[in-house]
Formats: C-alpha cells, sequence, structure tokens
C-alpha cells in the first residue's frame, strides 16, 4: 500500500515538473538535469527495505591497481637491498678470510705455526683455571677453546685474536649461573643465546653501543675484575673453603678461615716448606708450572696434601643442541622460559662485555688500520653459537692469549687453527694427567694473568689531562667491587651519561665586545641547553653600554638544532625586536637554517661575510665609525656563569710571506666568475625572515644571476696539492 502511494506521488510530480518544462524549451540544462535525475531514480526504483540502502562497494580497478602498485613498490625495495647486500665488496667485508688466503704462504704458514702452538700450550691451563673461575667443571673451559678458533680464522677480522674463555666473562658467567642448582646446562645455554644476541647486535650494526662505555669507565671495570678474580682464587691458593660471589662477602669468608691444620700440634717445619715450595712454583710460568705441579699430584697418589683437579672426561665432546629445558633429579621439568628468568641480565651483559674486551684487543693490536666492531660482533656471535652445541660457556678474544699471539710472530688469523688442533690433541690424549694438576696451580695462572689488568696506570694521566673523568672510572670500580659485575658497569655509564648531558645543557660562550656584542656559543642548540644559552643571551645584551647595541650570535659551531631550541630562538627574536635591540645570526649552517626556518620566526637576520654586517650597520646607523671595532675591549672571567671571555682577535691582518697553506676544503667555494664567497642556504649573503619569507640583502646583480652556480658550489671540491 506504502510503494503504491509513492508510485502515485512520483507520477504527479514528474507530471507536475513535465507540464513545467513544456513552456520551458529553451531551458536545455534543467531539461537535461531532470532526465539524468529520472534515469538515476529508475535504476534504484527496485530498493525495497531498509537494508536495500547500504551500498556496498566492490573494488574498483583503481584500488586494485594501488594494492598492486605498492607489492611492486616493496617487492622492488627488497629486490635493490638484496642486491646493494649481495656484493662483492660486502662479501669480502663479511668474510675477511677471503682476503687473505688467496696470498698466503710459506712465510705466513711457519709463523702462524709457532704462534699457534705457543698459544695453544697458554690456552690449555688458562681454560682449566677459567673453568674454575666460571665455578663449572674443568673440561668446560677445553670445550670452549677449539671450534671457536676455527670459526673466527673464517669470519675474525684481528689476526692477533685466539677466541676462547677469558677471566671477565668467566668471572660474570660465574655470577650468572652459580647460585643455580644446575648451573651447567644454564651456562650452555648462556653461551647460545649470547651468541644469538651478538649476532643479531652485528646484523643490525649496533657495535656503536660500545661507544657509551668510555675509557675511565672501562678501566674501573677491567680493575675491579681484576682484583675479584684475584680474591676467588685464594681460597683455592691457600686449600681454604671460602665462599661467596663479591669482593666483600669473599673477603669476609677468608677473614673467618683457620690458615693450616686444626690443631696446633700438627703445625710443623715440613708444613711451611711444603707451603713455601707450593708458592714459589705458583709464580712460574704456566706451562711449566702445570707440568711441574703435576708431577708434584701424581707422586703422591691418593694422599695428595693439596686439592686436586680430579677425573676429567677424554674425548672430544659430544655434538648436542643447547639444552632448551631439563629434569632435575627430583622429577622437576625446567622449561626455556624459567631458564630464562633464572639467566636475567646476563643474556645482554656478556654480549656486551664480550664486544669491549674483544674492541679494546683489536684497537691495542690495529698498527693504525680501523676496526670493524660489526665484523667482530659476528664472529664473536658465530663462535659462541658453535661452541654451545661443544656444550661450552661464553667466551670471546683474550687479551693475555692476544699479547702471547702478537709477541709469536703470528700472521694471519690461520694461527687459530694450530691453537684448535692442539686443544683437540690435549682433549684426546693428556685428559687422564689433566686429574693430577693442584687447583692452586691454576689459582696461581690464573692470579698471574688478571693481576696486571688493575690499571693504576691510568689515574696519572687522567688526573693532568681532566679530573673529572675519575669520577666515573672510580664510581665504576667501587660499584663493582661492592655491588654485581653488571650493576656497577650500568653504574658507570649512567654516571657518564649524566656528564654528557650536563655539558650538552651547559655550553660555553665566548664573549667579545667590540663596537657590537658577539656571543658564541661552543655547541649545538638542543633541548637541553637552548634555555640556558637564551638566558645568557639576555643577561649580556642587557649588559650591554645601550639598549641599541647590536647583538652577533656567531653561529660557527652549532652544528644542529631541534624544534625546542627553534621555539626559544623565535621567542628571543621577538623579545629582541620589543625593546628594540638588534638582533643577527652569524654564519649559520643550512641544515640548522632550516629546522629554524620551520617555525617562521619574525625580524630573523642571517648574515655570512663580515662586510655585509657592516654595511648593514652602518645603513641603520647602529655603528658610524667601523675603524674602531678591532680595539680589543678587555671582560673579567665570570666563574659562576661558566663563561669564558677570550680576547678579541682582529677580524682580518696581514701576514707578510706567509707558509703554504695546507689544502682545506671550505663551503662554499667560488661563485661562477671564480671569485670566492660565501653564500647562504638560499644563494645570498644575508637572509632576512619575515614570516617564512626570505630577502637577501648586500647581493648585486650579477650575484643573482648566477645563483645556481654559487648552489651548485657549495658542495666542497678536491684541491690540487701542486
Amino acid at each position: 500500500m506504502k510503494d503504491n502511494s509513492s508510485s502515485d506521488s512520483r507520477q504527479g510530480l514528474e507530471g507536475y515538473v513535465n507540464h513545467g518544462l513544456t513552456g520551458s524549451t529553451n531551458n536545455v540544462d534543467l531539461i537535461h538535469s531532470f532526465q539524468s535525475l529520472h534515469t538515476s531514480h529508475g535504476n534504484h526504483r527496485d530498493i525495497q527495505g531498509s537494508s536495500d540502502f547500504i551500498l556496498i562497494e566492490e573494488p574498483g580497478d583503481d584500488e586494485v591497481k594501488q594494492k598492486e602498485g605498492l607489492l611492486t613498490s616493496a617487492l622492488e625495495h627488497a629486490r635493490r637491498r638484496a642486491r646493494a647486500i649481495c656484493t662483492k665488496k660486502t662479501l669480502y667485508k663479511r668474510l675477511p678470510v677471503l682476503n687473505w688466503l688467496p696470498r698466503y704462504n710459506a712465510q705466513d704458514a711457519l709463523g702462524d705455526l709457532v704462534a699457534g702452538i705457543t698459544v695453544g700450550l697458554t690456552v690449555i691451563p688458562q681454560s682449566l683455571a677459567y673453568s674454575n673461575v666460571a665455578g663449572l667443571p674443568p673440561q668446560y673451559g677445553l670445550y670452549g677453546s677449539f671450534l671457536g678458533c676455527f670459526i673466527y680464522v673464517i669470519f675474525g677480522s684481528c689476526k692477533d685474536i685466539p677466541m676462547g674463555p677469558t677471566a671477565i666473562i668467566s668471572l660474570l658467567t660465574y655470577q650468572t649461573v652459580s647460585h643455580l642448582d644446575a648451573p651447567v646446562p644454564h651456562a650452555i645455554l648462556l653461551c647460545f643465546l649470547a651468541g644469538i644476541v651478538e649476532l643479531i647486535m652485528g646484523i643490525f650494526g649496533l657495535g656503536f653501543l660500545i661507544d657509551f662505555v668510555s675509557g675511565p669507565v672501562s678501566s674501573g671495570f677491567t680493575s675491579a675484575v681484576a682484583l675479584i678474580i684475584v680474591t676467588s682464587q685464594v681460597k683455592d691458593l691457600l686449600g681454604i673453603p671460602a665462599k661467596g660471589s663479591q669482593f666483600i662477602e669473599m673477603w669476609r669468608s677468608i677473614a673467618s678461615c683457620k690458615i693450616g691444620p686444626k690443631k696446633e700440634e700438627h703445625h710443623t717445619t715440613k708444613h711451611r716448606v711444603v707451603n713455601k715450595i707450593i708458592w714459589l712454583i705458583g709464580t712460574s710460568r704456566n706451562a711449566l708450572l702445570v707440568v711441574i705441579c703435576g708431577l708434584l699430584g701424581w707422586s703422591f697418589q691418593n694422599n695428595s696434601p693439596v686439592r686436586l683437579i680430579g677425573h676429567i672426561p677424554g674425548g672430544m665432546p659430544a655434538v648436542q643442541v643447547p639444552p632448551f629445558g631439563f629434569a632435575n633429579d627430583d622429577n622437576t621439568t625446567v622449561t626455556f622460559i624459567e631458564m630464562l628468568g633464572n639467566l636475567g641480565s646476563g643474556i645482554v651483559v656478556i654480549p656486551l662485555i664480550s664486544l669491549m674486551e674483544d674492541i679494546a684487543i683489536c684497537k691495542a693490536f690495529a698498527n693504525g688500520k680501523s676496526v670493524d666492531a660489526t665484523q667482530e660482533l659476528i664472529a664473536i656471535g658465530i663462535s659462541n653459537i658453535g661452541n654451545s652445541f661443544m656444550q661450552a660457556f661464553p667466551g670471546t678474544g683474550s687479551l693475555s692469549r692476544s699479547a702471547v699471539n702478537n709477541a709469536s710472530g703470528v700472521r694471519t688469523p690461520f694461527g687459530g687453527v694450530y691453537t684448535g688442533v692442539l686443544v683437540i690433541l690435549a682433549l684426546l690424549f693428556l685428559t687422564p694427567y689433566f686429574s693430577f694438576i693442584p687447583r692452586a696451580t691454576l689459582a696461581a695462572i690464573i692470579i698471574a694473568a688478571v693481576i696486571f689488568m688493575v690499571e693504576v696506570k691510568v689515574v696519572k694521566p687522567m688526573w693532568r689531562t681532566k679530573k673529572s673523568d675519575l669520577i666515573p672510572g672510580l664510581g665504576t670500580f667501587i660499584a663493582c667491587l661492592v655491588l654485581q659485575l653488571e650493576i656497577g658497569i650500568l653504574c658507570g655509564v649512567g654516571i657518564n651519561i649524566l656528564f654528557i648531558l650536563y655539558h650538552a645543557a651547559r655550553p660555553k660562550i665566548s664573549v667579545e665586545k667590540l663596537k657590537y656584542l658577539m656571543l658564541t656559543p661552543d655547541r649545538c642548540l638542543i633541548f637541553p641547553s637552548v634555555d640556558y644559552v637564551r638566558n645568557l643571551v639576555t643577561k649580556y645584551s642587557r649588559r650591554a653600554e645601550s639598549v641599541a647595541t647590536p647583538v652577533v650570535i656567531d653561529c660557527s659551531h652549532i652544528y644542529g638544532a631541534d624544534f625546542t631550541a627553534a621555539t626559544v630562538i623565535e621567542i628571543l627574536t621577538k623579545d629582541f625586536a620589543k625593546r628594540g635591540q638588534p638582533l643577527f645570526f652569524y654564519n649559520l649552517k643550512p641544515s640548522v637554517y632550516a629546522v629554524f626556518e620551520g617555525v617562521e620566526p619574525t625580524d630573523f637576520v642571517v648574515y655570512y661575510n663580515q662586510e655585509t654586517l657592516d654595511d648593514l650597520l652602518k645603513e641603520k646607523g647602529y655603528m658610524k665609525v667601523l675603524s674602531d671595532a678591532l680595539r680589543v675591549c678587555p671582560v673579567p672571567f665570570d666563574n659562576a656563569l661558566n663563561v669564558r671571555y677570550p680576547r678579541a682577535r682582529p677580524r682580518a691582518r696581514i701576514i707578510r710571506n706567509p707558509p703554504p697553506a695546507a689544502p682545506v676544503a671550505r663551503w662554499p667555494m667560488t661563485d661562477a666568475h671564480g671569485v670566492k664567497v660565501n653564500a647562504s642556504p638560499t644563494g645570498g649573503t644575508l637572509l632576512r625572515g619575515k614570516r617564512h619569507r626570505c630577502e637577501r640583502v648586500g647581493v648585486d646583480e650579477a650575484d643573482r644571476r648566477h645563483r645556481g652556480d654559487i648552489m651548485a658550489s657549495r658542495r666542497p671540491t678536491k684541491y690540487d696539492d701542486s
């Protein structure tokens, strides 16, 4: 019924309109409009029900083409990235073995053989000793001393580094897994996860993170680690049952122990002589020490008065996947997530410390060559991943073994192959004899290896150069001794960051008083420092002789700025404009000008040479005579504001018979006529911002015609030394 009434009303409306259009045959536009409306209405008159009015548009050809275009663009970008990565240059960079292996000769082989055997004789006793530092059975140190050497030959970039356990990483491993019920599977999983983290950091180029660990922090950390390791070995050297994982805990435990036999009547001359002989043997060379003490332990058979290493399983370790879960003796299962929680921050701290130790070794033996931190991360990561399949704990490059390697005349990284082969031979044939080595011998080896890590010599030059650098170093040293190592180094990095933020927030400003006031900040304008700079500029501008004294901000040292700085500069220009004091900016970098221009500042004047400023000041009447502008006006030094007031130097001076200048690339260069110019970011010599509109002042018509040439000449060019 409703549809019939609607149809009748529609027909009545059409009849009325047709009747009205009968006499209006000349109105063609109106007729066409009604006909199109009638046709459109006829197409939709079959719609019935409220749901029929919901128009569901199917994707048209344009939308499909747009999606296809996005997919094609993504695939093309992926292809370009793949082509950029899969190049010969990248292959040689990520596989350094391809650089030296084609030129390998007999002399290289001889040098590597001697160095590899020498390092192998050093790494075997050290690996046994570092297993003791990590709180693991001795064989696990040997398990991590051969495969990493083979892998580093392919991926390593430093010829002097033999991969394996180190003192610092062993101590970090001990602090991470010693308190757990099953330290061995956790240590193996830690090795695997550390390798994964290091490999990911290498792939994404995160080697720059090591730059946040300064020299003082590194010195304080290594010194504290050396003392902690020496302290941890005192109990084995003296044969006392001391316990503890931190410096203070261990010394408290050592102080409470009784040295010697329990009963006083057992103190004889024989005990004193034997203890003295063992102490003297502990100061000898590593290989000789192991042999002599092993023979000594073997001579006592089962009645040894000292603690021995004990049984070491012989043969190669079984190649197996790292444990991602295990069952305890009480039939409870420890899942992978629980193991991750048990390892805690060691998963991240150990890779960072490994990189720090490895890069320090690379720089020490680089001989002026650049160090590729990314490639070292990849090499260490793959080595630790491989070692985890050999049931080893984490490792990295060792400073002591690298020094032995370098002194032995190693020629290429292939020396690590001989070291690894020697370790394999020791695992296959010598492990039964290692059981007679006294633990005190290994303790002496460790103490002799790490005692020189206490960097006492660095304190004096640090005090001479910059006394404030002692604060993060000393803070790291104390924090590492009192707290856990990872917390200690984080404290040192935190102190360093506070120093960096303070220096960034408090830049120094030099003041030169000529006929105008020139202020020169010495660093970038960013949000922590811009308000401080604004307050200083306002303060010294108000101290001027009169309100009409021009203020010039020399931006030569400002290489960066942010949005906060741009807004504060805009407010500063408005403040100067309100009190009628001229403010100019000198030598503003193009990138910084682009940031300031984004906020559309008013009364923003930039100039790029001294002549333009002089002409502008003469034109405005600020300076009647500029000949006295070179006169020096001494200003006192203000310690409270941390502002330096150096003596003003003349803007130009005559040098008779000047020496030949070194070739220097300056920005910008010359114009189309070969005349040296200082062009602004938009090609002029002076910019005046008026609500995002730049007006150039002091540029002649010829310079305007050759604006494109000036812009092209901005890029630094190569000078001919001849």
